[in-house]
């Protein structure tokens, strides 16, 4: 299940900036041959990030990627890091929630202003905020699954299994991964030879 959410959410946040480069691609060129603009690039732009950067805070969980300090944490006793690194993802899971429920009252806000952007196009806002939330919640739900498997872990006396999984990755554990997406790149991007043996040759 993780994987495939992360796939998908990888896929997802592809093609958004996908979708945005070809939009800026033909702003510049209808600029320069055409002299006219779209006079929307800008605000995709901004909604792209925006929306964008929802999906990269479950990408970055999945991954393991956000940044801790943890210039101490390996000097510290193992039941101090195991203690730290339940309350690291479940803090960060009633941190998602809080914005994911914050969110739900600036939409509120925008629907009864009837807000729209103070662009040319006017786009009302409630459509890329209400992505924008969708994200959140996406973002709170992923945070609050690994909050209760971190719970879980603690509670059965997997220790280990939660230190490891929730745990900050070492520089060991960083670099083996480089290196195997290397291996992945390389593989995949190296030319496929084909062997044609002639006939009555012996191979």
């Amino acid at each position: 299940m993780k994987d495939f959410i992360e796939r998908w959410l990888g896929t997802l946040f592809g093609l958004i900036f996908m979708g945005l480069s070809l939009v800026v691609t033909v702003e510049t060129v209808m600029r320069k041959v055409f002299t006219v603009s779209l006079q929307g690039a800008d605000e995709l732009g901004g909604y792209a990030l925006a929306i964008g950067a929802t999906i990269a805070f479950s990408l970055a969980l999945i991954g393991r990627t956000h940044i801790r300090v943890d210039v101490f944490h390996d000097r510290l006793p193992g039941w101090l890091q195991t203690a730290l690194n339940w309350l690291s993802v479940t803090s960060l899971a009633a941190f998602a929630g809080l914005m994911a429920w914050l969110a739900w009252f600036v939409i509120r806000d925008t629907q009864a202003y009837q807000s729209v952007a103070q662009t040319p196009w006017a786009t009302p806002l409630v459509y890329p905020q209400s992505a924008w939330l969708l994200g959140l919640i996406m973002f709170a739900l992923v945070s609050a699954a690994f909050a209760i498997h971190a719970s879980i872990l603690l509670l059965s006396g997997r220790t280990d299994e939660l230190n490891a999984d929730y745990g900050p990755r070492s520089t060991k554990q960083e670099v083996d991964e480089e290196v195997e997406d290397l291996k992945t790149r390389s593989s995949d991007d190296a030319p496929h030879v084909h062997h044609i043996t002639a006939p009555g040759a012996r191979a």
